[in-house]
């Protein structure tokens, strides 16, 4: 097999995915702007800086190494900023992904795993959302997923060797079991590790954004996965186009949904602080509960998530948590 590209290989997710590659016997090669990845995160394999607005860099990329498969990781992900920006967002997510898929027809590289979200299906009608759920994204982050899965699709109806798997994630979380990486964003948005900043004296509390939801506890609900789980499951929907003669789109979560005040109870737990909390308003565009359905991908890929409950999660992103703040 020739090389399998990591597109936004310096991330949170792509880093985990290039780790366990590696461990596999895969030979990987990095391509990343760091805007928001971390060099220190590409252990393995190849590292090329570059950005793919650059058609031409990208060219000499597909050239110089024999790519057999591509894994893009490389889009923008703040809900937020999106609403903002989408400027921004539509010329990178989907703009520079059309420049991708250009250069990997060009070079004959029809195999391709795309990170996806389950931002893509908005307001959810049901729980849990198994993969038929409308989608109807209410950000442009999501609109941004879903025109490139269309394309996707487009793509392998047109030409016949190209095939895909989008996958559907719900919410990311933990670090590399032996933590030699793990999540560092900034800024940081994800819960768990800003309610490990306020274990940690970082911040002086963790604010709970309503607790008035129809939900057990009044507070949102949402489904953690573990990102070697994640990590796992790419490699497995890679092993799937190399043997099968067709496109997937799956979903990624664990079926569980844990509440914002689930996870700081059980972080107080893993790390014996006190944890200050404080309700203040609802945030909009806050969907209630947001759990998935991933019985598809253990159908189809043989999946299994490692990381079923929230405890061990939250104890592998307070390692990493300790760690990076030494």
């Amino acid at each position: 097999m020739g090389r399998v590209l990591i597109v936004g290989g310096a991330g949170y997710i792509g880093s985990h995915v290039n780790k366990g590659l590696f461990s596999r016997g895969y030979d990987t090669v990095v391509f990343d702007n760091l805007s928001t990845g971390h060099r220190d995160a590409v252990k393995w394999g190849d590292f090329v800086l570059g950005c793919l607005s650059d058609e031409v860099q990208l060219e000499l990329l597909f050239k110089e190494y024999d790519i057999s498969s591509v894994l893009h990781f490389a889009a923008f992900a703040y809900v937020g900023e999106s609403v903002e920006d989408p400027e921004k967002y539509y010329r990178n997510n989907v703009a520079n992904t059309v420049n991708l898929l250009s250069v990997m027809r060009k070079y004959n590289v029809n195999n391709f795993i795309f990170s996806s979200t389950c931002a893509t299906y908005g307001d959810p009608e049901y729980i849990p959302i198994d993969e038929s759920h409308p989608q109807n994204p209410i950000n442009p982050y999501g609109q941004t997923k879903l025109i490139v899965e269309k394309m996707l699709e487009d793509f392998a109806s047109s030409y016949s060797e190209f095939k895909y798997v989008s996958l559907r994630y719900f919410n990311a979380a933990g670090a590399a079991a032996d933590v030699e990486i793990g999540e560092n964003h900034n800024p940081e948005t994800h819960l768990i590790p800003l309610v490990l900043d306020a274990a940690s004296g970082k911040r002086d509390k963790i604010l709970v954004f309503g607790d008035d939801y129809d939900t057990e506890d009044g507070s949102c609900i949402r489904d953690y996965i573990h990102v070697s789980d994640l990590a796992n499951a790419h490699i497995l929907a890679l092993e799937f186009l190399a043997h099968n003669n067709r496109s997937l789109k799956l979903n990624l979560g664990n079926g569980k949904g844990y509440s914002v005040k689930n996870v700081i109870d059980v972080a107080r737990i893993v790390t014996g602080k006190e944890i200050v909390s404080e309700i203040v308003g609802r945030r909009p565009g806050d969907s209630p509960a947001l759990v998935g359905s991933a019985e598809k991908a253990k159908q189809v890929l043989r999946w299994e998530p490692e990381y079923t409950e929230l405890q061990p999660i939250i104890e592998t992103a307070w390692k990493w948590h300790q760690k990076l703040n030494l």
